[in-house]
């Protein structure tokens, strides 16, 4: 049985007051998402009503970063979903490698295992350096953790699994330290990451990228937020450049979904010259 602490009027009313104080607009993701969230952060930090969670989250600007890290969704792995990485790496990449250089966008980074897991790629097949990555989130909390690259030392297998079955053929535990309960990963790795918070709800583009990566944070936004970040991709997209989703995820029956041609396998399509 859900706990049910929060009801929709009052949902309603505290994403107003985040808005109007903070400028978080998280008015279009998913109302049954938003409230499991609200109603779990109610029961983790033992707020008994709806009162005592918008009193803190209107008078506490330091709760209000909690807050925003248990609304958005921060769950991730490295080379999550191997047969995805491995379309990029012996199918998208090397075409990308044939561009005088790479702009990579990982949108919704969380806390920066996706964009280790592109800088190892690009490490291993010699376009590294001809790259850049950015990686970005609403967050700044999980963004400051991925900036550091440091994850816990239990992952690591699964990890180093993953990257064997993504094709991987180097020792994994080469790209990392391990320290007691946590892993540290080469700074080398970071040589061409930048890291950055960005709202995609509010935000505009930034640059012109050939691959953008969005992946499992779409599933949270309601239709009308989808087609916005749709957009914002698109205009970010260079043309016949690549936009990899989630595996639930899909641009089908949106707006753009014309200009686009879907790879055979994995939930990656390419931009197209739009045909008059």
């Amino acid at each position: 049985m859900e706990l049910d602490i929060i009801n929709d009027s009052e949902m309603e009313q505290l994403l107003e007051d985040v808005f109007q104080i903070y400028g978080y607009d998280f008015s279009q993701y998913s109302k049954a998402s938003l409230k499991r969230r609200l109603n779990r952060i109610c029961l983790i930090d033992k707020l008994a009503s709806f009162a005592e969670l918008r009193y803190q989250v209107v008078n506490n600007p330091s709760y209000m970063q909690r807050f925003v890290e248990e609304i958005t969704v921060n769950v991730t792995d490295m080379f999550r979903d191997p047969y995805f990485y491995k379309k990029l790496r012996e199918d998208i990449l090397p075409r990308l490698g044939t561009h005088p250089f790479i702009r990579i966008w990982v949108a919704g980074c969380s806390t920066g295992e996706e964009a280790y897991s592109i800088a190892i790629l690009l490490k291993e097949i010699n376009l590294y350096q001809k790259a850049l990555i950015y990686a970005t989130d609403i967050n700044p909390t999980v963004i400051e953790k991925a900036s550091k690259g440091i994850f816990p030392i239990s992952q690591m297998k699964q990890y180093s699994e993953n990257y064997i079955q993504s094709g991987g053929t180097e020792d994994f535990s080469s790209y990392y330290m391990a320290m007691y309960d946590i892993a540290k990963f080469d700074e080398n790795l970071k040589e061409r990451m930048i890291f950055s918070t960005h709202n995609l709800v509010s935000d505009s583009s930034f640059n012109e990228f050939q691959l953008i990566l969005c992946r499992n944070v779409l599933i949270y936004f309601d239709k009308g937020l989808q087609n916005k970040v749709f957009n914002l991709f698109d205009y970010s997209l260079q043309n016949f450049g690549y936009l990899a989703l989630g595996s639930k995820e899909t641009i089908r029956f949106s707006a753009m979904e014309n200009r686009y041609k879907k790879l055979d396998g994995e939930k990656i399509w390419q931009k197209i010259i739009n045909k008059l």
